[in-house]
């Protein structure tokens, strides 16, 4: 009995330590992120949807948008796909602040403009280390694990058999 009284004693007095250090979680704080950008002040952030892969680059600027070498509304004519691809701004609060350089390739044009959201939202938290929590929370940052799934063989699709017949 006395070797669990010295026991207990002895992890109060660890106890007391801990609580005298600031506990473990306070041993050391969060690293403080740092902003990405090149030479010419831009960031660079890579997007991904369905086949399509988005290359972004992001600067301050009036809110003009190039992809491909075209303006968005060209590029992009469905306004869906337009308000698609301006989400991250407006959830950030920064529409028309940023400048965007974007070369889209693979998929279709819906792949094409949910990848360019998610390489925008990258490269905002890049250069703004600080919209990290908004954009997250919206679940922009969050890639779409959702693909084609391929054919297989004895199948006509995916999944489709072929057509039954009896005789």
């Amino acid at each position: 009995m006395s070797e669990q009284t010295s026991r207990s004693g002895s992890l109060a007095e660890l106890k007391d330590l801990v609580n005298a250090a600031g506990g473990p979680a306070a041993a050391e704080p969060a690293p403080v992120r740092e902003p990405k950008r090149d030479a010419l002040g831009r960031s660079y952030a890579t997007g991904r949807r369905k086949n399509a892969v988005a290359r972004v680059w992001v600067k301050p600027g009036k809110g003009e948008m190039e992809i491909n070498g075209k303006p968005a509304p060209k590029y992009f004519a469905r306004p869906v796909l337009r308000m698609l691809i301006a989400q991250p701004f407006l959830v950030a609060d920064r529409y028309q602040q940023f400048d965007v350089y974007a070369t889209v390739t693979g998929g279709g044009l819906s792949g094409q403009a949910g990848a360019l959201r998610h390489g925008i939202s990258r490269a905002l938290t890049y250069y703004e280390p600080g919209l990290r929590p908004i954009l997250k929370k919206a679940g922009f940052l969050t890639r779409d694990p959702r693909v084609v799934e391929r054919k297989k063989y004895g199948k006509m699709k995916a999944r489709r058999s072929f057509q039954f017949s009896k005789r």
